[in-house]
Protein backbone atom coordinates (compact mmCIF):
# COMPACT_ATOMS: atom_id res chain seq x y z
CA UNK A 1 0.00 0.00 0.00
CA UNK A 2 2.67 2.45 0.66
CA UNK A 3 4.26 1.65 -2.54
CA UNK A 4 1.11 3.13 -4.52
CA UNK A 5 0.42 6.02 -1.83
CA UNK A 6 3.99 7.22 -3.02
CA UNK A 7 3.71 6.62 -6.90
CA UNK A 8 0.14 8.78 -6.54
CA UNK A 9 1.87 11.64 -4.62
CA UNK A 10 4.51 11.60 -7.20
CA UNK A 11 1.66 12.11 -10.08
CA UNK A 12 0.00 14.63 -7.62
CA UNK A 13 3.19 16.74 -7.25
CA UNK A 14 3.42 16.03 -10.95
CA UNK A 15 0.01 17.48 -12.41
CA UNK A 16 -0.11 19.72 -9.60
CA UNK A 17 3.36 21.64 -10.07
CA UNK A 18 3.80 24.81 -10.55
CA UNK A 19 2.50 24.94 -14.26
CA UNK A 20 -1.07 24.24 -13.76
CA UNK A 21 -0.93 26.44 -10.30
CA UNK A 22 0.53 28.89 -12.70
CA UNK A 23 -1.98 28.18 -15.50
CA UNK A 24 -5.20 28.51 -12.83
CA UNK A 25 -4.26 31.77 -10.89
CA UNK A 26 -3.23 33.24 -14.80
CA UNK A 27 -6.33 32.52 -16.12
CA UNK A 28 -8.13 34.15 -13.00
CA UNK A 29 -5.88 37.09 -13.17
CA UNK A 30 -6.41 37.87 -16.72
CA UNK A 31 -10.14 37.30 -16.75
CA UNK A 32 -10.20 39.69 -13.71
CA UNK A 33 -7.99 42.65 -15.31
CA UNK A 34 -10.04 42.32 -18.63
CA UNK A 35 -13.52 42.42 -16.77
CA UNK A 36 -12.47 44.91 -14.64
CA UNK A 37 -12.77 43.66 -11.13
CA UNK A 38 -15.99 42.54 -11.92
CA UNK A 39 -15.97 40.24 -8.83
CA UNK A 40 -15.62 43.23 -6.53
CA UNK A 41 -18.08 45.74 -8.39
CA UNK A 42 -21.04 43.03 -9.22
CA UNK A 43 -21.41 41.42 -6.34
CA UNK A 44 -23.94 42.48 -4.54
CA UNK A 45 -25.88 42.94 -7.99
CA UNK A 46 -24.84 39.06 -8.12
CA UNK A 47 -26.17 38.14 -5.04
CA UNK A 48 -29.13 39.98 -5.62
CA UNK A 49 -29.55 37.79 -8.56
CA UNK A 50 -28.52 34.83 -7.09
CA UNK A 51 -32.07 34.64 -5.24
CA UNK A 52 -34.33 36.34 -7.74
CA UNK A 53 -35.45 34.37 -11.07
CA UNK A 54 -34.73 35.96 -14.16
CA UNK A 55 -38.28 38.14 -15.17
CA UNK A 56 -39.73 36.06 -18.32
CA UNK A 57 -38.53 33.08 -17.35
CA UNK A 58 -40.80 31.42 -19.25
CA UNK A 59 -39.57 31.89 -22.54
CA UNK A 60 -36.02 31.33 -21.64
CA UNK A 61 -34.87 27.41 -22.57
CA UNK A 62 -33.20 25.15 -19.92
CA UNK A 63 -34.35 23.04 -17.57
CA UNK A 64 -34.02 24.17 -13.94
CA UNK A 65 -34.22 28.12 -12.55
CA UNK A 66 -30.92 29.66 -11.91
CA UNK A 67 -31.37 29.73 -8.18
CA UNK A 68 -31.60 25.64 -9.00
CA UNK A 69 -28.55 25.72 -10.94
CA UNK A 70 -26.45 27.39 -8.19
CA UNK A 71 -28.11 25.04 -5.95
CA UNK A 72 -27.22 22.17 -7.90
CA UNK A 73 -23.51 23.34 -8.75
CA UNK A 74 -23.19 24.49 -4.51
CA UNK A 75 -24.57 20.74 -3.66
CA UNK A 76 -21.16 19.93 -5.48
CA UNK A 77 -19.08 21.97 -4.22
CA UNK A 78 -20.27 23.19 -0.52
CA UNK A 79 -19.00 19.50 1.04
CA UNK A 80 -15.76 17.60 2.24
CA UNK A 81 -13.88 20.22 0.87
CA UNK A 82 -15.13 22.92 3.49
CA UNK A 83 -14.76 21.00 6.25
CA UNK A 84 -12.26 18.41 5.89
CA UNK A 85 -9.97 19.48 2.95
CA UNK A 86 -9.12 22.66 4.83
CA UNK A 87 -7.70 21.11 7.75
CA UNK A 88 -5.60 18.71 5.24
CA UNK A 89 -4.60 21.64 3.54
CA UNK A 90 -3.50 23.78 6.77
CA UNK A 91 -1.92 20.32 8.17
CA UNK A 92 0.47 20.13 5.24
CA UNK A 93 0.90 23.49 3.83
CA UNK A 94 0.57 25.41 7.25
CA UNK A 95 -1.94 27.81 8.10
CA UNK A 96 -0.52 29.69 5.30
CA UNK A 97 -2.35 27.79 2.89
CA UNK A 98 -5.63 29.43 3.57
CA UNK A 99 -4.28 32.72 2.86
CA UNK A 100 -3.81 31.42 -0.85
CA UNK A 101 -7.00 29.74 -0.81
CA UNK A 102 -8.87 32.53 -0.53
CA UNK A 103 -6.44 34.16 -3.35
CA UNK A 104 -7.25 31.54 -6.09
CA UNK A 105 -11.09 32.12 -4.84
CA UNK A 106 -11.16 35.93 -5.46
CA UNK A 107 -9.26 35.49 -8.72
CA UNK A 108 -11.66 32.01 -9.06
CA UNK A 109 -14.72 34.09 -8.84
CA UNK A 110 -13.77 35.89 -11.69
CA UNK A 111 -13.17 32.75 -13.76
CA UNK A 112 -16.37 31.02 -12.40
CA UNK A 113 -18.29 33.90 -13.90
CA UNK A 114 -16.53 33.40 -17.46
CA UNK A 115 -17.40 29.66 -17.14
CA UNK A 116 -21.12 30.20 -16.39
CA UNK A 117 -21.26 32.71 -19.01
CA UNK A 118 -19.71 30.32 -21.60
CA UNK A 119 -21.55 27.47 -20.64
CA UNK A 120 -25.05 29.32 -21.05
CA UNK A 121 -23.88 31.01 -24.66
CA UNK A 122 -22.70 27.86 -26.01
CA UNK A 123 -25.37 25.15 -25.02
CA UNK A 124 -27.50 23.12 -26.83
CA UNK A 125 -31.13 22.66 -25.57
CA UNK A 126 -33.31 20.13 -26.64
CA UNK A 127 -37.04 20.82 -27.71
CA UNK A 128 -37.89 18.83 -24.46
CA UNK A 129 -36.25 21.31 -22.35
CA UNK A 130 -33.11 18.67 -21.79
CA UNK A 131 -29.89 20.99 -21.82
CA UNK A 132 -26.30 20.00 -22.08
CA UNK A 133 -23.64 22.52 -21.88
CA UNK A 134 -20.43 23.29 -20.41
CA UNK A 135 -16.34 22.94 -21.12
CA UNK A 136 -17.33 20.71 -23.96
CA UNK A 137 -19.65 22.65 -26.20
CA UNK A 138 -17.56 25.84 -25.35
CA UNK A 139 -14.69 24.07 -26.87
CA UNK A 140 -16.15 22.32 -29.68
CA UNK A 141 -18.52 25.23 -30.39
CA UNK A 142 -16.59 28.15 -29.11
CA UNK A 143 -12.73 27.48 -30.30
CA UNK A 144 -14.13 25.14 -33.38
CA UNK A 145 -14.60 21.86 -34.12
CA UNK A 146 -11.14 20.68 -34.64
CA UNK A 147 -10.94 21.39 -31.33
CA UNK A 148 -13.33 18.55 -30.40
CA UNK A 149 -10.68 16.39 -29.44
CA UNK A 150 -9.45 18.75 -26.54
CA UNK A 151 -13.39 18.70 -25.76
CA UNK A 152 -13.55 14.77 -25.13
CA UNK A 153 -10.67 14.88 -23.09
CA UNK A 154 -12.10 17.09 -20.77
CA UNK A 155 -15.61 15.25 -20.88
CA UNK A 156 -13.47 11.93 -19.74
CA UNK A 157 -11.49 13.44 -16.84
CA UNK A 158 -14.96 14.79 -15.78
CA UNK A 159 -16.18 11.08 -15.41
CA UNK A 160 -13.24 10.10 -13.92
CA UNK A 161 -13.75 12.85 -11.25
CA UNK A 162 -16.86 12.13 -10.44
CA UNK A 163 -16.02 9.02 -10.57
CA UNK A 164 -12.78 8.42 -8.51
CA UNK A 165 -12.44 12.09 -7.35
CA UNK A 166 -14.64 14.32 -5.63
CA UNK A 167 -17.67 12.69 -6.53
CA UNK A 168 -17.69 9.27 -4.46
CA UNK A 169 -14.69 7.97 -2.90
CA UNK A 170 -13.51 11.52 -0.96
CA UNK A 171 -17.33 12.41 0.29
CA UNK A 172 -17.98 8.55 1.65
CA UNK A 173 -14.71 8.28 3.26
CA UNK A 174 -15.30 12.06 4.55
CA UNK A 175 -19.11 10.86 5.36
CA UNK A 176 -17.77 7.04 7.19
CA UNK A 177 -15.07 9.25 9.23
CA UNK A 178 -17.07 11.41 10.85
CA UNK A 179 -19.98 8.88 11.70
CA UNK A 180 -17.33 6.93 12.99
CA UNK A 181 -15.61 9.18 15.25
CA UNK A 182 -18.78 9.96 16.40
CA UNK A 183 -20.80 6.57 17.12
CA UNK A 184 -17.93 4.21 17.62
CA UNK A 185 -14.25 6.20 17.71
CA UNK A 186 -12.61 3.40 19.50
CA UNK A 187 -13.77 0.89 16.32
CA UNK A 188 -15.21 -1.48 19.72
CA UNK A 189 -17.98 -2.81 17.37
CA UNK A 190 -16.14 -3.96 14.26
CA UNK A 191 -16.90 -6.99 11.53
CA UNK A 192 -14.57 -8.05 8.75
CA UNK A 193 -16.66 -8.11 5.58
CA UNK A 194 -14.21 -9.67 3.08
CA UNK A 195 -10.47 -11.06 3.80
CA UNK A 196 -8.66 -8.46 2.25
CA UNK A 197 -10.57 -5.12 3.47
CA UNK A 198 -10.05 -5.63 7.09
CA UNK A 199 -12.14 -4.99 10.20
CA UNK A 200 -14.47 -1.99 10.16
CA UNK A 201 -16.77 -0.56 12.45
CA UNK A 202 -20.43 -1.89 12.37
CA UNK A 203 -21.02 2.30 12.26
CA UNK A 204 -19.12 2.56 8.89
CA UNK A 205 -20.59 -0.62 7.33
CA UNK A 206 -24.41 1.06 8.35
CA UNK A 207 -23.36 4.36 7.10
CA UNK A 208 -22.17 2.93 3.26
CA UNK A 209 -25.69 1.30 3.19
CA UNK A 210 -27.87 3.89 4.28
CA UNK A 211 -25.78 6.17 1.97
CA UNK A 212 -25.91 4.40 -1.22
CA UNK A 213 -29.41 4.24 -0.90
CA UNK A 214 -30.40 7.35 -0.22
CA UNK A 215 -28.09 8.70 -3.00
CA UNK A 216 -29.81 5.85 -5.24
CA UNK A 217 -33.17 6.77 -4.17
CA UNK A 218 -32.26 10.68 -5.39
CA UNK A 219 -30.17 9.81 -8.35
CA UNK A 220 -33.03 7.89 -10.55
CA UNK A 221 -35.30 11.17 -10.63
CA UNK A 222 -32.72 13.03 -12.86
CA UNK A 223 -31.73 16.45 -12.45
CA UNK A 224 -35.18 18.00 -11.48
CA UNK A 225 -34.53 15.73 -8.74
CA UNK A 226 -30.96 16.19 -7.77
CA UNK A 227 -32.25 19.72 -8.01
CA UNK A 228 -35.38 19.84 -5.59
CA UNK A 229 -33.16 17.79 -3.20
CA UNK A 230 -30.19 20.39 -3.13
CA UNK A 231 -32.26 23.59 -2.81
CA UNK A 232 -33.75 22.25 0.17
CA UNK A 233 -30.53 20.76 2.02
CA UNK A 234 -27.76 23.17 0.86
CA UNK A 235 -29.11 26.94 1.90
CA UNK A 236 -30.70 24.87 5.48
CA UNK A 237 -27.10 23.30 6.18
CA UNK A 238 -24.46 25.74 4.86
CA UNK A 239 -26.73 28.68 6.90
CA UNK A 240 -26.26 26.29 10.34
CA UNK A 241 -22.69 25.45 9.65
CA UNK A 242 -21.97 29.10 9.46
CA UNK A 243 -23.74 29.98 12.31
CA UNK A 244 -21.54 27.68 14.47
CA UNK A 245 -18.58 28.87 13.05
CA UNK A 246 -19.25 32.43 13.67
CA UNK A 247 -20.46 31.62 17.10
CA UNK A 248 -16.77 29.47 17.25
CA UNK A 249 -14.97 32.69 16.53
CA UNK A 250 -16.82 35.04 18.38
CA UNK A 251 -16.16 32.89 21.71
CA UNK A 252 -12.30 32.98 20.93
CA UNK A 253 -12.76 36.55 19.44
CA UNK A 254 -9.45 37.43 21.20
CA UNK A 255 -7.37 35.07 19.17
CA UNK A 256 -8.54 36.01 16.03
CA UNK A 257 -5.94 38.80 15.68
CA UNK A 258 -2.77 36.73 16.23
CA UNK A 259 -4.61 34.03 13.89
CA UNK A 260 -4.68 35.88 11.27
CA UNK A 261 -0.71 37.13 11.80
CA UNK A 262 -0.25 33.53 12.31
CA UNK A 263 -2.00 32.90 8.36
CA UNK A 264 -0.50 35.78 6.56
CA UNK A 265 3.16 35.46 7.63
CA UNK A 266 2.53 31.48 7.30
CA UNK A 267 1.82 31.76 3.55
CA UNK A 268 4.99 33.80 2.92
CA UNK A 269 7.58 32.23 5.42
CA UNK A 270 5.97 29.12 6.93
CA UNK A 271 8.89 27.99 8.57
CA UNK A 272 8.89 31.17 11.03
CA UNK A 273 5.61 29.74 12.03
CA UNK A 274 5.75 25.83 12.18
CA UNK A 275 9.34 25.74 13.23
CA UNK A 276 10.27 23.83 10.10
CA UNK A 277 7.46 21.42 10.18
CA UNK A 278 6.06 22.52 7.49
CA UNK A 279 8.04 23.55 3.88
CA UNK A 280 8.10 26.40 1.54
CA UNK A 281 6.44 29.04 0.75
CA UNK A 282 5.70 26.75 -2.85
CA UNK A 283 4.41 24.00 -0.78
CA UNK A 284 1.22 26.18 1.28
CA UNK A 285 0.66 27.91 -2.10
CA UNK A 286 0.39 23.97 -3.56
CA UNK A 287 -2.07 22.63 -0.81
CA UNK A 288 -3.93 25.73 -0.92
CA UNK A 289 -4.46 26.33 -4.67
CA UNK A 290 -5.32 22.70 -4.77
CA UNK A 291 -7.37 22.72 -1.79
CA UNK A 292 -9.54 25.74 -3.08
CA UNK A 293 -9.29 24.43 -6.56
CA UNK A 294 -11.06 21.16 -4.75
CA UNK A 295 -13.61 22.90 -2.89
CA UNK A 296 -14.80 25.68 -5.08
CA UNK A 297 -14.23 23.89 -8.32
CA UNK A 298 -13.24 27.51 -10.18
CA UNK A 299 -11.09 26.93 -12.99
CA UNK A 300 -12.28 23.00 -13.29
CA UNK A 301 -15.12 23.38 -15.74
CA UNK A 302 -18.05 21.31 -13.54
CA UNK A 303 -20.20 24.30 -12.48
CA UNK A 304 -21.10 25.64 -16.10
CA UNK A 305 -22.49 21.87 -16.66
CA UNK A 306 -25.12 22.81 -14.25
CA UNK A 307 -25.12 26.40 -14.76
CA UNK A 308 -26.12 25.17 -18.68
CA UNK A 309 -29.26 23.88 -17.18
CA UNK A 310 -30.65 27.19 -15.93
CA UNK A 311 -34.31 28.83 -17.80
CA UNK A 312 -32.04 31.94 -18.67
CA UNK A 313 -31.47 33.79 -21.53
CA UNK A 314 -28.95 35.90 -20.58
CA UNK A 315 -25.48 34.26 -20.65
CA UNK A 316 -23.79 36.94 -18.54
CA UNK A 317 -27.07 36.97 -15.93
CA UNK A 318 -26.27 33.22 -14.65
CA UNK A 319 -22.32 33.64 -15.25
CA UNK A 320 -23.11 36.37 -12.12
CA UNK A 321 -24.69 33.85 -10.24
CA UNK A 322 -22.61 31.39 -10.79
CA UNK A 323 -19.56 33.10 -9.42
CA UNK A 324 -21.83 33.93 -5.98
CA UNK A 325 -20.50 30.09 -6.05
CA UNK A 326 -17.39 30.25 -5.10
CA UNK A 327 -18.11 34.02 -2.68
CA UNK A 328 -20.05 31.57 -0.59
CA UNK A 329 -18.10 28.43 -0.84
CA UNK A 330 -14.37 29.48 -0.21
CA UNK A 331 -14.08 33.37 0.82
CA UNK A 332 -17.01 32.47 3.67
CA UNK A 333 -17.48 29.00 4.70
CA UNK A 334 -13.75 27.26 4.06
CA UNK A 335 -12.40 30.93 5.27
CA UNK A 336 -14.70 30.43 8.54
CA UNK A 337 -13.49 26.51 8.88
CA UNK A 338 -9.68 27.49 8.62
CA UNK A 339 -9.44 30.13 10.68
CA UNK A 340 -11.19 28.11 13.43
CA UNK A 341 -8.54 25.23 12.79
CA UNK A 342 -5.72 28.33 13.07
CA UNK A 343 -7.44 29.91 16.64
CA UNK A 344 -8.07 26.67 18.04
CA UNK A 345 -4.54 25.66 17.63
CA UNK A 346 -6.35 22.29 16.36
CA UNK A 347 -3.87 22.31 13.09
CA UNK A 348 -1.04 21.78 15.64
CA UNK A 349 -2.12 18.91 17.29
CA UNK A 350 0.15 15.70 16.62
CA UNK A 351 -2.00 12.52 15.23
CA UNK A 352 -4.89 14.43 14.08
CA UNK A 353 -5.92 13.88 10.53
CA UNK A 354 -8.55 14.86 8.08
CA UNK A 355 -12.00 15.70 10.19
CA UNK A 356 -10.43 15.35 13.17
CA UNK A 357 -9.00 18.58 13.05
CA UNK A 358 -12.02 20.14 12.66
CA UNK A 359 -13.87 17.88 15.27
CA UNK A 360 -10.96 18.90 17.42
CA UNK A 361 -11.62 22.57 16.94
CA UNK A 362 -15.65 22.51 17.29
CA UNK A 363 -14.95 20.43 20.35
CA UNK A 364 -12.61 22.86 21.82
CA UNK A 365 -13.87 26.32 20.30
CA UNK A 366 -17.41 26.23 21.19
CA UNK A 367 -19.44 26.38 24.39
CA UNK A 368 -21.39 23.26 24.06
CA UNK A 369 -20.11 19.62 25.20
CA UNK A 370 -18.07 17.88 22.98
CA UNK A 371 -20.21 15.23 21.89
CA UNK A 372 -22.68 18.43 21.00
CA UNK A 373 -20.13 19.90 19.07
CA UNK A 374 -19.24 16.68 17.38
CA UNK A 375 -22.77 16.25 16.30
CA UNK A 376 -23.20 19.08 15.02
CA UNK A 377 -20.30 18.66 12.64
CA UNK A 378 -20.73 15.51 11.85
CA UNK A 379 -24.19 16.36 10.43
CA UNK A 380 -23.12 19.10 8.22
CA UNK A 381 -20.47 17.11 7.05
CA UNK A 382 -23.12 14.08 6.07
CA UNK A 383 -25.18 16.49 4.25
CA UNK A 384 -22.82 18.46 2.42
CA UNK A 385 -21.09 15.73 1.57
CA UNK A 386 -24.20 13.70 0.31
CA UNK A 387 -25.63 16.76 -1.95
CA UNK A 388 -22.07 16.47 -3.61
CA UNK A 389 -22.30 12.68 -4.38
CA UNK A 390 -25.43 13.85 -5.67
CA UNK A 391 -24.16 17.07 -7.76
CA UNK A 392 -21.15 15.26 -9.04
CA UNK A 393 -23.47 12.26 -10.40
CA UNK A 394 -25.43 14.77 -12.65
CA UNK A 395 -21.89 16.53 -13.86
CA UNK A 396 -20.06 12.78 -14.67
CA UNK A 397 -23.79 11.55 -16.52
CA UNK A 398 -23.52 14.87 -18.39
CA UNK A 399 -19.60 14.28 -19.46
CA UNK A 400 -20.53 10.62 -20.61
CA UNK A 401 -23.79 11.90 -22.26
CA UNK A 402 -21.73 14.20 -24.25
CA UNK A 403 -18.77 11.30 -24.63
CA UNK A 404 -21.29 8.66 -26.16
CA UNK A 405 -22.89 11.20 -28.45
CA UNK A 406 -26.25 10.98 -26.33
CA UNK A 407 -26.54 7.33 -25.46
CA UNK A 408 -28.41 6.86 -22.11
CA UNK A 409 -28.26 3.46 -22.05
CA UNK A 410 -24.44 4.21 -21.45
CA UNK A 411 -25.45 6.94 -18.74
CA UNK A 412 -27.91 4.60 -16.80
CA UNK A 413 -25.17 1.65 -16.64
CA UNK A 414 -22.76 4.29 -15.37
CA UNK A 415 -25.35 5.53 -12.67
CA UNK A 416 -25.17 1.96 -11.14
CA UNK A 417 -21.42 2.29 -11.14
CA UNK A 418 -21.30 5.36 -9.73
CA UNK A 419 -23.59 3.76 -6.71
CA UNK A 420 -21.44 1.00 -6.08
CA UNK A 421 -17.83 3.30 -6.09
CA UNK A 422 -20.60 5.44 -3.22
CA UNK A 423 -20.47 1.93 -1.54
CA UNK A 424 -16.90 0.99 -1.47
CA UNK A 425 -15.45 4.59 -0.45
CA UNK A 426 -15.56 4.13 3.30
CA UNK A 427 -13.04 1.32 2.87
CA UNK A 428 -10.15 3.78 0.73
CA UNK A 429 -7.51 5.24 2.76
CA UNK A 430 -7.85 8.54 3.43
CA UNK A 431 -4.21 9.87 2.08
CA UNK A 432 -4.82 7.49 -1.10
CA UNK A 433 -8.92 8.83 -1.32
CA UNK A 434 -7.39 12.41 -1.34
CA UNK A 435 -4.71 11.77 -3.64
CA UNK A 436 -6.44 10.55 -6.45
CA UNK A 437 -9.26 13.14 -6.59
CA UNK A 438 -6.13 16.20 -6.39
CA UNK A 439 -4.66 14.35 -9.83
CA UNK A 440 -8.17 14.21 -11.55
CA UNK A 441 -9.23 18.16 -10.31
CA UNK A 442 -5.11 18.99 -12.03
CA UNK A 443 -6.48 16.76 -15.17
CA UNK A 444 -9.82 18.67 -16.08
CA UNK A 445 -8.67 22.11 -15.15
CA UNK A 446 -6.15 21.47 -18.18
CA UNK A 447 -8.42 21.50 -21.15
CA UNK A 448 -10.97 23.91 -19.28
CA UNK A 449 -8.00 26.44 -18.35
CA UNK A 450 -6.63 26.40 -21.82
CA UNK A 451 -10.90 27.46 -23.42
CA UNK A 452 -10.79 30.25 -21.23
CA UNK A 453 -7.77 31.69 -22.30
CA UNK A 454 -8.78 31.56 -26.04
CA UNK A 455 -12.61 32.98 -25.14
CA UNK A 456 -11.75 35.24 -22.88
CA UNK A 457 -12.43 38.11 -25.91
CA UNK A 458 -15.97 36.88 -25.82
CA UNK A 459 -16.41 36.97 -22.36
CA UNK A 460 -15.52 40.39 -22.41
CA UNK A 461 -17.64 41.45 -24.79
CA UNK A 462 -20.89 40.03 -23.95
CA UNK A 463 -20.11 41.21 -20.73
CA UNK A 464 -19.75 44.71 -22.41
CA UNK A 465 -22.83 44.20 -24.83
CA UNK A 466 -25.05 42.67 -21.65
CA UNK A 467 -24.34 46.24 -18.95
CA UNK A 468 -24.70 48.73 -21.86
CA UNK A 469 -28.31 47.05 -22.64
CA UNK A 470 -29.06 46.92 -18.95
CA UNK A 471 -27.65 50.28 -18.34
CA UNK A 472 -29.90 51.89 -21.41
CA UNK A 473 -32.67 49.60 -19.56
CA UNK A 474 -32.50 50.97 -16.44
CA UNK A 475 -32.92 54.45 -17.69
CA UNK A 476 -35.59 54.16 -20.03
Amino acid sequence: MSAINDFLSTVDNLVWGVPLMVLILAGGLLLTVRLGLLQVRKLPLALKWMIKNEEEAEGARGEITSFAALCTALSATIGTGNIVGVATAVGAGGPGALFWMIVAAFFGMATKYSEGLLAVKYRVVAEDGHSLGGPFYYIERGMGAKWKWLAKLFAFFGVCVGLFGIGTFSQVNGIASAVNGFFDPNNQHSVKILPFLGEYSWSVVIASLILAFCVAAVLIGGVKRIASVSQIIVPFMAIIYVVFVIILVICNITEVPAAIVTIVKAAFNPRAVTGGVVGSMIVAMQKGVARGIFSNEAGLGSAPIAAAAAQTKEPVRQGLVSMTGTFIDTIVICTLTGLSIVLTGAWQVEGLEGVQVTTYAFQNGLPFPAEVSSFILMLCLVFFAFTTILGWDYYSERCLEYLSGGNMKHVKVYRWIYILAVFIGPYMTVSAVWTIADIFNGLMAIPNMIALFVLSGVVVKETKDFFRRHNEAKYK
